[in-house]
C-alpha cells in the first residue's frame, strides 16, 4: 500500500504479491468484454429498436465517450479513496452497467452502456498506475500480463458470443447481460484490498506540468489514433464480414480470432520495449501490420480472411500495449502516472469515439465499406507519424 506521506509503492509482503498480480489480470479481464461483446449482437439489437447504422455504431460509441469523460475523475477519486477501493468501486458499476444495458428499451440500451463506459474509463486509468506503483522494476512484464487479460476479455466476449447464444436458445438480451458474471471473481479478490483508508499524492502539480509537456500530446495523440482504429474494428468488422458473404457464426469467431492474436504480442512488446532505448522501431511494426490486416480486409474481406483478422490482431494488440507502456515509461514518477494516464486516455477516447458512428455514417452515405475503410487507413498513418515523437526517450523514461 502507499504511505499516506510519501508516493510510490511500500514493501509489500511477499504472499500479497501473486494476490496483488491476479487482481491486476482479473480487473483486465473485465475492461472490454462489455465492448466486444455487444459487437456481435449489434444487428439483432438495431433490427429490434430499427436502428440506422449510424445509431447501431452509437451502442459503442457511447461507451467509448464515457471511458474518456471519465478518466479526468480518476486522479481526483482515487487521491481521496485510494487506488483500490477506487477499482472495487468501478468493478461493481461496471457489473450494473452491463446489466441495466440489457434490460428495457433505448433508454437503459444507451444508459447502460454510459455506465458501464465510465466504469471502464476509471479501470483504464487505474491500471497502468497500480502497475507502476507497486512492480516498478517490472512495469513491462505487468503491463504486457494486463494488456494479454484485457485482449482475452474481449476475444473470449467477440468469439463466444453468438455460440453461447445458439446454446442457450435466447436472444440478445440474456447474453449481454452474461458479461456481468465475469466481474464477481475480480470483485472477491479486491474486496480484502479496500479496508483501511489510503491517502493519494496530490495531482495537481503533475497535471499542470504535464499539459505544458510536448511528450504528453504525443502519448495522448497515440493512445487516441490507435483506440479510434481498434474500436472501430470492434463495432464493425462482423458487419463487414456478414456483408461479405460470411455467416454471424463465422464472423464473430473472426473477430475473436483478431482478438485473441493480440496476445502474441501484447505479452511480448512491452517486456522488450520497456528494456529498448526508443520504442519507435516497436511503434512502426505496430502500425505496418495493422495497416496490412485493414488493407488485406478492404480490398478481399471474404478472401482469406483468417489472415487480415490475424494481421489485424498482431498490429492492434502490439499498439494498445505500447499506449499504455509508454504512459508508465514516460511518467517522471509514479505519483505522476495516474495524471498522464488520464490525460492521455480522457482525451484519447473522445478521439477514439468518433471512429465507430463515423464510419457507420460513412457507410450509410456511400453504401459500400470502401470510403469508412481508406478513411481508417489514412488515420494509421497519423497514428504512425505521432507515435514516432511518443516513442522517443523523454522524460521520466525508464528501463
Amino acid at each position: 500500500m502507499t504511505s499516506p506521506h510519501r508516493p510510490g509503492p511500500s514493501p509489500l509482503p511477499r504472499w500479497h504479491r501473486p494476490l496483488l498480480v491476479a487482481g491486476i489480470v482479473l480487473a483486465a479481464l473485465n475492461l472490454r468484454p462489455a465492448l466486444a461483446g455487444v459487437s456481435p449482437l449489434l444487428d439483432q439489437i438495431m433490427a429490434e429498436f430499427r436502428l440506422s447504422p449510424a445509431a447501431g455504431g452509437l451502442v459503442t460509441t457511447v461507451m467509448v465517450v464515457c471511458l474518456g469523460v471519465a478518466a479526468p475523475f480518476t486522479a481526483p477519486v482515487a487521491h481521496r479513496l485510494g487506488h483500490e477501493r477506487t477499482l472495487l468501486a468501478c468493478l461493481a458499476l461496471l457489473a450494473a452497467g452491463t446489466l441495466l444495458r440489457s434490460v428495457g428499451g433505448q433508454v437503459t440500451l444507451y444508459l447502460g452502456a454510459a455506465v458501464a463506459g465510465s466504469a471502464i474509463g476509471v479501470l483504464n486509468v487505474l491500471m497502468p498506475a497500480l502497475v507502476r506503483r507497486h512492480f516498478p522494476s517490472r512495469v513491462g512484464l505487468l503491463t504486457g500480463a494486463y494488456v494479454s487479460a484485457l485482449v482475452l476479455g474481449a476475444a473470449l466476449a467477440a468469439g463466444l458470443t453468438i455460440p453461447l447464444q445458439h446454446a442457450i436458445g435466447a436472444g440478445w438480451r440474456p447474453v449481454a447481460a452474461a458479461g456481468a458474471l465475469l466481474v464477481v471473481p475480480a470483485l472477491l479478490v479486491w474486496l480484502p484490498w479496500a479496508h483501511g483508508q489510503v491517502s493519494e499524492p496530490s495531482i495537481r502539480r503533475p497535471f499542470r506540468t504535464l499539459l505544458r509537456t510536448p511528450i504528453t500530446w504525443y502519448v495522448t495523440g497515440f493512445m487516441g489514433l490507435q483506440s479510434l482504429t481498434f474500436y472501430t474494428a470492434l463495432a464493425w468488422l462482423p458487419t463487414i464480414y456478414t456483408d461479405a458473404g460470411l455467416a454471424p457464426t463465422e464472423a464473430g469467431f473472426l473477430l475473436g480470432l483478431a482478438n485473441l492474436t493480440q496476445i502474441a504480442t501484447t505479452l511480448t512488446v512491452p517486456v522488450f520495449a520497456a528494456r529498448a532505448r526508443t520504442q519507435r522501431g516497436y511503434v512502426t511494426a505496430a502500425a505496418v501490420l495493422t495497416i496490412a490486416g485493414y488493407l488485406g480486409t478492404l480490398l478481399a474481406p471474404g478472401s482469406a480472411s483468417w489472415l487480415w483478422a490475424i494481421l489485424l490482431g498482431l498490429g492492434q494488440g502490439a499498439s494498445i500495449a505500447l499506449a499504455l507502456l509508454l504512459i508508465a515509461l514516460r511518467a517522471p514518477d509514479a505519483g505522476t502516472v495516474t495524471a498522464l494516464s488520464s490525460i492521455a486516455q480522457s482525451m484519447g477516447y473522445v478521439l477514439a469515439a468518433t471512429g465507430p458512428v463515423l464510419v457507420g455514417a460513412l457507410h450509410q452515405a456511400s453504401g459500400e465499406w470502401a470510403v469508412p475503410l481508406g478513411s481508417v487507413l489514412v488515420l494509421l498513418v497519423a497514428q504512425l507519424a505521432v507515435g514516432l515523437k511518443a516513442g522517443r526517450p523523454g522524460t521520466g523514461s525508464t528501463g
